[in-house]
């Protein structure tokens, strides 16, 4: 009897305490009036830097730990194939250009002067022609002259009748200058050569490695010598501004973490008091994850918050948790 009271007094006990736990939990959080505690980790944020073009990587400018700002050259590819590429593409650029102004400028006098000077020989040899085929018809006429002499002599007047027709057409063509089509034809000639002049300089520009951002290199992937494929990636970078911190909070207190609620964010490692606002609430409940560190049931459905911390350094690293704290006073609701 006593040994079943015993065990009746230590389960009661164990009730009471878990009562007791649950009071105090609930009124840590929610009834105090002073600060709404939540809990979370330091958002990781890495990017993968690679190059747009391929080709043998030249040098890195970095190494794993260095901190970099936007902008700062990272690494460089050989640029000798893509400088070779922009030169031709130049010279295409130079040849169009030509073109077009050849076009829009019409025939020279010189070549006019040419076309006539063409004409008026042409226009000699069928005169000449035509006086030869008129002799040999009157000597035909007379016996002096053989039929076949006289057909040769026509056949000579109309093939320089045929030479002046042509050199008439061709002066005229000169005169006249090119067609307006073929005009357009060369401007859009020029524009394709001006466009792959532009993309040959754009892949240039590409063989050098810029940070996107302010960060810290993680890591170091490929080595100077190693033939890369587009895109290929040869650093991950960590990046630091801004620093987001990843919450939960339940059901119950998400009225009080409206976004632009001001927040402070407090580590393990030190006693700094960061300071920021909330960014973001998710609109969908979820499980909380394994990796935060609450008191509440890991079962329990929560909601996702952004911290945007604004004055954030060194001391808050990617995935590190974090306490965030919400004053009565900044609470929304």
């Amino acid at each position: 009897m006593k040994r079943i009271n015993s065990k009746l007094v230590i389960a009661g006990a164990m009730v009471l305490a878990a009562i007791a736990l649950s009071a105090w939990y609930l009124f840590d959080r929610r009834q105090t009036g002073d600060t709404l505690t939540l809990y979370g980790n330091v958002d990781i944020r890495e990017v993968d830097l690679g190059f747009r073009v391929g080709g043998r990587l030249q040098s890195m400018q970095v190494d794993e730990g260095d901190a970099v700002t936007a902008g700062a050259a990272l690494g460089r590819l050989d640029p000798q194939p893509f400088e070779e590429a922009v030169a031709a593409a130049a010279a295409r650029v130079m040849q169009a250009r030509a073109s077009v102004r050849k076009l829009e400028t019409g025939t020279r006098p010189e070549e006019i002067d040419q076309a006539r000077a063409q004409v008026d020989q042409a226009r000699a040899a069928f005169e000449n022609a035509t006086r030869e085929a008129r002799r040999q018809a009157g000597l035909v006429e007379t016996g002096a002259s053989s039929t076949k002499t006289f057909e040769a002599a026509e056949t000579r007047r109309d093939e320089a009748a045929a030479t002046l027709a042509a050199a008439r057409a061709a002066l005229d063509l000169a005169q006249a200058g090119f067609r307006d089509e073929d005009i357009a034809a060369g401007r859009a000639e020029l524009a394709a050569a001006e466009a792959q002049l532009a993309q040959a300089r754009t892949q240039l520009a590409d063989t050098m490695l810029a940070a996107p951002s302010d960060g810290i290199v993680l890591t170091r992937i490929r080595e100077p010598g190693t033939v890369l494929a587009p895109g290929a990636p040869v650093y991950t970078l960590s990046l630091r501004d801004p620093t987001y911190v990843r919450a939960y909070v339940a059901e119950p207190d998400l009225g009080h973490v409206a976004p632009g609620t001001p927040v402070e964010v407090t580590t393990d490692s030190s006693s700094r008091r960061y300071h920021g606002q909330v960014g973001f609430v998710s609109p969908r409940a979820e499980f909380t994850p394994k990796t935060v560190e609450t008191p509440d049931l890991r079962t329990d459905l929560v909601y996702r918050l952004r911290i945007v911390v604004s004055d954030s350094d060194e001391g808050l690293r990617h995935g590190m948790p974090v306490t965030v704290h919400v004053r009565a006073s900044d609470r929304g609701g």
